[in-house]
């Protein structure tokens, strides 16, 4: 089986800041790391890996540093990585990140299935992995939380829903969107680290993949960010001190006039 898992590198939540000027996340002097949830679907795709044989590719778009995180897929098991860069990609939004991923994979060639996080910790759309089988054509699953079943065909999988789950059937070539109940990720092997230290890395340009240069990076996103602020604070705020018991006197005598 060749799997493709789409990973992300992101900001460090706890170093989230935003570029005055493009109202975009500010990258420059910032901590990364690989998206969270992008973790769990690179370990699912190990596993099917090592379960049934097969390749595994792991693809990034971003700067040039976000090769540092598909070092750190292989040495959890991937097999390759491909870094999707170009200053022509910077701002995009997720319409035209969908369509630069679209354009590396089908460069990359056939595959069977491709695994995304849920959502990137620093957009929580939840967009790409959809819009990205969408463009390609292929049917989709998102919230995956267990793959039950994997054949030559096809899989069957658990889709997280409100109330429950559901179980669910899907031919290859498909797209699957996990969530972090579907396994624990792994700790890079020392042999991993070496592994990952001496790949190379296949590298693509916007030219490479024949993006039209309409369609990427901030000029080509038809959703921008045209102001950023702070909500407004609603309502009266008061801070409770002292025992429990005293908290619970001054609760029930700042809610009975409202009852």
């Amino acid at each position: 089986m060749k799997i493709i898992v789409c990973i992300k590198q992101v900001p460090d939540a706890k170093d989230v800041r935003l570029d005055p000027v493009t109202n975009t996340l500010a990258r420059e002097g910032v901590q990364s790391i690989m998206n969270p949830y992008d973790q769990y679907a690179l370990e699912e795709a190990v596993r099917l890996k090592e379960a049934g044989g097969g390749e595994v590719i792991v693809i990034t778009m971003g700067p040039p540093q976000a090769e540092e995180i598909l070092r750190q897929a292989i040495s959890c098991g991937a097999d390759r990585g491909v870094l999707v860069s170009d200053r022509a990609f910077a701002g995009a939004d997720t319409w035209a990140t969908a369509y630069t991923l679209e354009h590396a994979i089908k460069k990359i060639g056939d595959f069977d299935l491709i695994l995304c996080g849920k959502q990137a910790i620093d957009g929580d759309t939840a967009q790409v992995g959809p819009g990205l089988a969408t463009r390609l054509g292929i049917p989709y699953l998102t919230c995956v939380q267990k793959i039950r079943e994997t054949t030559e065909k096809g899989l069957l999988a658990e889709r997280m829903m409100d109330d429950g789950f559901d179980v669910v059937a899907v031919d290859y070539p498909a797209l699957l969107t996990v969530v972090k109940d579907i396994n624990e990720p792994r700790i890079p092997s020392i042999k991993g680290k070496m592994k990952a230290k001496k790949a190379e890395i296949t590298r693509l340009s916007a030219e490479a993949i024949g993006a039209d240069p309409s369609c990427i990076g901030l000029p080509g996103s038809p959703t921008k960010v045209v102001n950023v602020f702070p909500p407004v604070a609603r309502g009266e705020r008061a801070v409770l001190t002292g025992t429990l018991d005293e908290q619970i006197a001054q609760l029930v005598d700042k809610l009975t006039p409202y009852l």
